[in-house]
């Protein structure tokens, strides 16, 4: 087959790539709505909750790296048929839990398999398309992740009222097998791909003693960690803060998946302005200051007895996640720019997806003990904002990295 070509259902192979990332994206998003039930059905903390959130993150936040070089050397097809596959039974065998510590093992499973979709996607992608739409899927995968989330948190509020998370949980764990299915049809393997990968195999310690030797990838790495913590633990406890205030369920999910789905925003935008020739320093200060004061306007305001009008907190809140979208979209350009050599990136973005699962991983427990120790989400934005500070300070040690160059 060429490269514009379909594959046997119909679906251009490329497309079906983006489609399994999102899959795989449904369960990080398919907690936050189903925390209110699962506190009241098996007794789970505001704490506990937190950890369930990152749990997810674990293989990311401790394999990240090795999984990505893994992936290479099994076949990336082959890899992300496994993912699917530890997320198919990972998420059905949830449905069974009984008690939070069962169920924070099998979240803890599902990132291996979330690690395993994901990470060899993008390769998958160069090798599917040809060189003149490479930018337009990429641009699309960059989306994965925040659509994924925005589909989960509409849907989950009033499917887990009406079924129950049991439910929630066998539904998406039946979705990643059809998804299996598909992929296994569709996508060529990976000898049979329409673009071979250029090159000989370096001996896989070679990149990755020349990835963790540079700076580069180091602070780009450090920058996604500080983002990705402030932005998951904000939408990640939205549905529970707007159940607090009262709102019905189906208006929790709409709401919330607007906020998660005008990130998507942010990821595009980032990628226009850096091809129109704005500084990646401009847009990543951008971003954190965005952060910092969308936070700020949103949870500081309530403090005191002062609080902004519900729709002006909601609106700081969608800034905070569409011009924080900026953060994302230009580290994984800067990613290519600053991996040691060409034959380091895939490990370059195998590292800064380490450091978002352990920003992802550290953050929401922290907000949910400030959430306790306050009686309340008013001390939020200190987290927040703390992370947004050491962003910006990272953001200048890049800058002067870029301009040594």
């Amino acid at each position: 087959m060429n490269t514009s070509s379909t594959g046997r259902s119909g679906l251009d192979p490329a497309w079906l790539v983006v489609l399994a990332g999102v899959s795989a994206a449904l369960h990080v998003g398919k907690l936050p709505p189903a925390i209110p039930v699962l506190r009241d059905a098996l007794g789970i903390t505001l704490v506990q909750a937190g950890f369930l959130l990152s749990a997810v993150q674990v293989a990311g936040m401790l394999l990240g790296l090795l999984i990505g070089l893994m992936a290479d050397r099994i076949g990336l097809r082959r890899s992300m048929l496994l993912g699917l596959g530890v997320l198919a039974a990972a998420s059905m065998g949830g449905a069974f839990a009984a008690h939070a510590g069962v169920l924070l093992v099998l979240r803890a499973v599902e990132g291996l398999g979330f690690l395993m979709v994901v990470l060899p996607a993008p390769s998958m992608i160069r090798r599917l398309v040809a060189p003149e739409r490479m930018s337009r899927v990429l641009g699309l995968w960059g989306g994965y992740m925040p659509l994924g989330t925005a589909l989960a948190l509409l849907a989950g509020p009033s499917f887990t009222e009406t079924w129950g998370w049991p439910a929630w949980w066998a539904a998406l764990g039946a979705l990643s097998l059809l998804m299996w299915l598909w992929v296994a049809r569709a996508v060529p393997p990976d000898g049979a791909a329409p673009v071979a990968a250029a090159g000989p195999r370096l001996a896989w310690t070679r990149p990755l003693r020349q990835t963790l030797a540079a700076p580069g990838p180091w602070l780009v790495a450090l920058c996604f960690s500080v983002y990705a913590a402030q932005w998951l633990s904000v939408v990640g406890f939205l549905p529970s803060i707007y159940r607090e205030a009262g709102l019905a369920g189906a208006w929790v999910g709409v709401l919330t998946a607007a906020v998660a789905a005008i990130n998507i925003v942010g990821n595009i935008t980032a990628g226009r302005l850096l091809q129109a020739g704005w500084p990646p320093a401009r847009l990543l200060t951008l971003g954190f200051v965005a952060m910092a004061l969308g936070a700020t306007l949103a949870f500081a305001a309530t403090a005191e007895g002062v609080a902004l009008p519900p729709a002006a907190r909601y609106g700081a809140v969608l800034m905070f996640s569409c011009v924080g979208g900026l953060i994302p979209g230009t580290l994984f350009s800067l990613g290519v720019r600053v991996a040691p050599n060409d034959q380091t990136v895939a490990t370059t973005i195998g590292w800064m997806q380490q450091w978002s699962a352990i920003g992802q991983f550290a953050g929401p427990p922290v907000v949910a003990w400030v959430a306790v120790w306050a009686g309340g989400w008013r001390w939020t934005w200190v987290v927040t904002v703390g992370c947004a500070a050491v962003g910006l300070l990272l953001t200048a040690r890049l800058q002067r990295l870029l301009q040594a160059r």
